[in-house]
This record gives structure tokens, sequence and C-alpha cells, in this order.
């Protein structure tokens, strides 16, 4: 008589060889935010309209805290550990990303210091060096929502872009869903005013707006181009 071992440990790590077998083939992101829902919402909301596997993309809010610092260390830390009770692999990534905001936080730039610093530092389980990057928003993620209503290229604090952006979508709040796909046909028009604020501004020129979300929401858009 043959005697299977169901023991949870076994029966985890078959789960876990089986999620990889279905991986697709494209780059496997770990998305790490600041937020605990607007920002997942969002990204999860493209990850599913645009039927991106979920073995590629994960997306995890910073656990440890929201101050920039512990989002970078936290997608540090579960690079490198991953977590098995959320089925996440250790080393399974090529691009890990670490979303937040500059609001007031006094971690701002040592976060974006050791993102550059482990960017490029790092091997996964194909003992490739991952890409390791901050996306930063000043003042907050919101102007990347603002942008595809308005062309925003002076200063502005997070309150007016709250202010701003309910003129447009009303019934924003904080941990909004359907977000993505209620802004989705002005994408074009955020693609081209965030990148005409990076021509100008960057993550470094506090309190000139600046934001990332476009570069990451154009990788994710087209992972399956």
């Amino acid at each position: 008589m043959i005697v299977r071992d169901n023991s949870p440990k076994i029966r985890q790590a078959r789960q876990l060889e089986r999620k990889q077998g279905r991986r697709a083939s494209y780059d496997r992101i770990l998305i790490v935010s600041e937020g605990s829902k607007t920002e997942p919402n969002y990204f999860n909301e493209i990850r599913s309209l645009f039927r991106l596997h979920t073995a590629n993309v994960v997306v995890r809010p910073s656990e440890p805290g929201t101050a920039p610092i512990q989002v970078v260390h936290y997608a540090k830390q579960l690079f490198l550990d991953g977590d098995r009770h959320r089925n996440i692999q250790r080393l399974a990534f090529e691009k890990v990303f670490a979303v937040f905001d500059r609001d007031d936080h006094e971690s701002y730039s040592n976060a974006l210091k050791t993102a550059e610093s482990l960017d490029g530092k790092l091997r996964n389980d194909n003992k490739q060096v991952i890409r390791f990057q901050a996306v930063p928003s000043i003042p907050s993620f919101e102007l990347w929502l603002l942008l595809h209503f308005e062309n925003v290229q002076s200063q502005i604090d997070r309150h007016e872009v709250l202010r701003r952006l309910k003129k447009h979508i009303p019934q924003y709040e904080k941990g909004y869903i359907g977000t993505f796909n209620m802004t989705r046909e002005h994408l074009g028009l955020a693609f081209s005013r965030a990148e005409k604020l990076g021509q100008h501004n960057s993550a470094y020129t506090h309190p000139e707006p600046y934001t990332a979300v476009g570069i990451l929401v154009q990788l994710l858009t087209g992972l399956r181009t």
C-alpha cells in the first residue's frame, strides 16, 4: 500500500510547484505599496483587466508600515524570503517595485537611495540580476489619477489634488474600487503629462509635482504584447 504524505507542508509545497508551472512567459513582477487599499486595488484591477497571471504579477501592501523606507525594506524582504502563507516564493521575480508618496514622510529620500542601491544588486531564482525600483509620487498617488483629466505642471499639495480629482470622479475615496476602468480612456493623456513632468522634475525635486506610476502602468499594460 502506498502511503501518501498529506501534511500541510507537503501540500503547500505541491501547490507552489503547480503555481510555478502555470506561470506565463513574461516577467514576474512584485509590487509593494504604501497604501493598503488604493494602490493594491488599482494595480490588481489592471492585472485582472489585462488577464495577467497571478503568479507573474503579485501586489502586496507594506505590512510593517507606510513610511517609504518601510515599503522599500518590506519589498526587499518579500523578494528575498517570500511568504509561504500567501504562496509567494522567495527570489521569484525579475522586477520589484516599491510604490510610495512623498507627503510629509521623513524617510522619503532615504527610501529612494535605498531602492537605488538595491537595483541590480539582487539575483532571482534563475540567477538573473533583478531590477529594484522606487515608484514615488509627489505629493501623492492621486496626482497620477488627476493627470488623466488635468495637465498639472506646478506645485500642488495632496489636499488640492484630491479636491480637484473629485471634480472628475465625485465618488472617489481612498481605497475606491474601479479607478483604473474609470480613467482608462484618458490613459494616453496621463502618460504624456507624466512624461512631461519628468522632463522638468524628478523624485528629488519636491515640492514640484512628479509621479513614476505611469512607468509601472505602461509596463503592466504592455506585458502581454
